[in-house]
């Protein structure tokens, strides 16, 4: 599927090298687009059906979803964008490009572009850097709601992204029935759309939350390098005790200040609740919708165990790893609250930022029910 199944609107400038970024997102574009694998060698007739089902699937789904969370039931619902692998990579660098302009305004006026956070890195160089990370993963993301980008559909923000190729290469590997899978996906995305659209304040407070951390962030590199002997003598105990490395998410948070770890916290404890909630969500709609859930479930689960070494090693490195730890444990907590509490309770999380559980809780959903249902 090398041929663009679908168009976004057109992207805005990202803006040139040292004008207001330090990082150049049309580098990382250029870059990512170079480096980026053609996708797999689909027939025509192929591709054009896994191109309608998804953009009919995108809409379904969303009724599905809605139906299960009781979230969005006035809002509108539109297609999905179904594009291939270099329109994801555009799109994804315009969304990170707000989604960072969006977190700096609400950070301190230190934090700009020339601040230690980027160490001597020039704007083409980290975007250099962005193009490698955005390469790898154009090759792997299945799908992804971007809360920042342009909509077209009034009453709703934000831009819904399948990419066909890595979707029928994923459906390929795991050997499950095409439109299976394709509603499956889109079944996690479009909760992620959901999520964004229904709760007003929540694309705000994940911009601040993030503008937040970099302001945090401020500290020099010496600083930093100061507390490296102390983190490396806690990482050898670390593994000495649990025969384990930290691994990169690890490594950071030994090198963060307390109250850098205690903004990453709530990063992160926001994204596994988002994360895990999608994949929930994706399975609880159930064999009805998805008569092969059970098995795409089982065979997509160790799907993100396997790949070779060199595969292993970037996923480690980009954070990938860490990422698909939270889809755990952020689905161990909403199973657990949905079980106690049922959905109503646990939709107590979209009323305020105060009802999002913490990190801690998200390990300890009993403490969230306990502290916010009393």
């Amino acid at each position: 599927m090398n041929a663009r199944p679908s168009t976004l609107p057109p992207s805005p400038e990202r803006g040139a090298a040292g004008e207001h970024r330090a990082l150049d997102w049309n580098v990382a574009v250029a870059t990512a687009v170079r480096l980026m694998k053609p996708g797999p060698e689909v027939p025509r007739s192929e591709a054009e059906q896994a191109v309608r089902s998804l953009r009919q699937f995108s809409v379904e789904a969303e009724t599905h979803v809605r139906e299960l969370t009781g979230l969005g039931q006035e809002l509108p619902i539109s297609e999905g964008d179904v594009v291939d692998r270099p329109a994801w990579v555009r799109g994804a660098a315009d969304g990170l490009a707000e989604l960072t302009d969006a977190a700096l305004s609400t950070a301190d006026s230190k934090v700009l572009p020339g601040n230690d956070i980027f160490g001597s890195l020039s704007a083409r160089g980290a975007g250099v850097q962005a193009g490698v990370v955005l390469a790898y993963l154009g090759g792997k993301v299945l799908g992804q709601f971007d809360p920042y980008g342009e909509s077209r559909v009034v009453g709703q923000r934000g831009r819904l992204l399948l990419v066909a190729p890595n979707i029928v290469a994923a459906q390929r590997s795991l050997g499950v029935p095409g439109d299976d899978f394709r509603m499956w996906v889109c079944l996690h995305e479009s909760t992620h759309r959901l999520q964004f659209n229904a709760v007003p304040w929540l694309r705000e407070h994940f911009a601040a939350s993030l503008g937040t951390l970099l302001a945090e962030m401020e500290g020099t590199t010496g600083e930093v390098l100061s507390r490296l002997p102390a983190v490396l003598r806690e990482a050898r105990s670390a593994r000495a005790s649990q025969d384990s490395s930290p691994g990169m998410l690890g490594v950071i948070e030994l090198l963060q200040t307390p109250s850098q770890r205690a903004a990453l916290d709530r990063i992160i404890a926001i994204s596994t609740l988002l994360e895990g909630h999608a994949d929930h969500v994706m399975d609880a709609v159930g064999p009805r919708v998805v008569p092969s859930v059970a098995t795409i479930r089982q065979r997509f689960t160790e799907r993100r165990k396997g790949g070779g070494l060199l595969d292993r090693i970037l996923r480690s490195l980009l954070g990938v790893d860490a990422k698909i730890r939270q889809y755990a444990q952020g689905a161990a907590f909403t199973r657990h609250v949905v079980g106690a509490v049922g959905m109503a309770g646990f939709n107590a999380v979209w009323t305020s930022p105060e009802h999002l559980p913490t990190r801690a809780e998200i390990n300890d959903p009993d403490a969230w029910i306990r502290r916010v249902h009393g």
